[in-house]
């Protein structure tokens, strides 16, 4: 697997405590980043991750930073912590989502409304706020993660917030992209069918498997090492699977 250098970059991952987050978060920390460990509700976890993190480059910073990517003034005080303890972020990688594997009309409200605020609300808070600093450091590489399918529109009666909230996440994504074209920011989405850690399996697979959590760790890599003039792209992660089957 290709490792860019992103020797003294500071990279925060959204729910990076657990899953795919944590895969994602030790690579980055591999490639000599400075990691900020994102949790909610899970401190071991992040810090066992923290540690994790320093024994595969000794040279690098982390830190756990605790937040609701749902709530401006928590994401506010998230990328202060990030900022006082390793430095201002510049790879953001927005990677929260609830799942809700059930009938639209057997999904109660406040789980409708966590699916939706978890997958898009969360991603534009947590864009909005590192996007200043970028800014005005001039530097910045934002990646989604998204859904394969998504920037189809194609959608199900099982699990339709989700749908939802991961097309706003392509479109968003793509009106970012368009809205930094003036500075050396681009912003770009990776989007997976069924991971290895996925809450359900369907009967058949793409090539007989799940994506493995490398699998996703080359593109978001590529994404957040690319040149600025790949933005508002979307890689599906999906083995070769046909959508139009959904």
């Amino acid at each position: 697997m290709n490792r860019p250098d992103l020797t003294g970059r500071t990279a925060l991952v959204t729910g990076s405590a657990k899953g795919v987050g944590r895969a994602l978060l030790l690579a980055l920390a591999e490639c000599g980043a400075n990691v900020a460990v994102h949790y909610h509700t899970s401190a071991d976890a992040a810090q066992t991750v923290a540690e994790q993190a320093r024994a595969r480059d000794s040279d690098i910073e982390t830190t756990t930073a605790r937040g609701d990517v749902t709530d401006p003034d928590s994401v506010d005080e998230l990328f202060e912590t990030v900022a006082d303890d390793i430095g201002t972020v510049d790879l953001l990688v927005n990677n929260v989502g609830a799942f809700a594997p059930t009938h639209w009309e057997d999904i109660d409200w406040e789980t409708w409304n966590r699916v939706l605020d978890t997958n898009f609300n969360a991603t534009y808070l947590c864009s909005k706020r590192a996007l200043s600093p970028m800014r005005e450091t001039g530097y910045g590489r934002i990646v989604n993660i998204g859904y394969a399918s998504a920037g189809k529109g194609l959608v199900n009666t099982t699990n339709f917030p989700y749908f939802v909230a991961k097309t706003g996440v392509i479109m968003f994504t793509r009106m970012l992209a368009s809205d930094t074209q003036s500075d050396d920011i681009t912003v770009n989405a990776v989007s997976p069918y069924v991971v290895e850690n996925s809450d359900e399996f369907p009967s058949e697979l793409p090539r007989g498997r799940p994506a493995a959590f490398d699998d996703l760790i080359q593109p978001v890599l590529f994404f957040l090492d690319g040149p600025e003039y790949i933005s508002g792209e979307n890689i599906e992660v999906d083995g070769g699977w046909l959508p139009e089957t959904i």
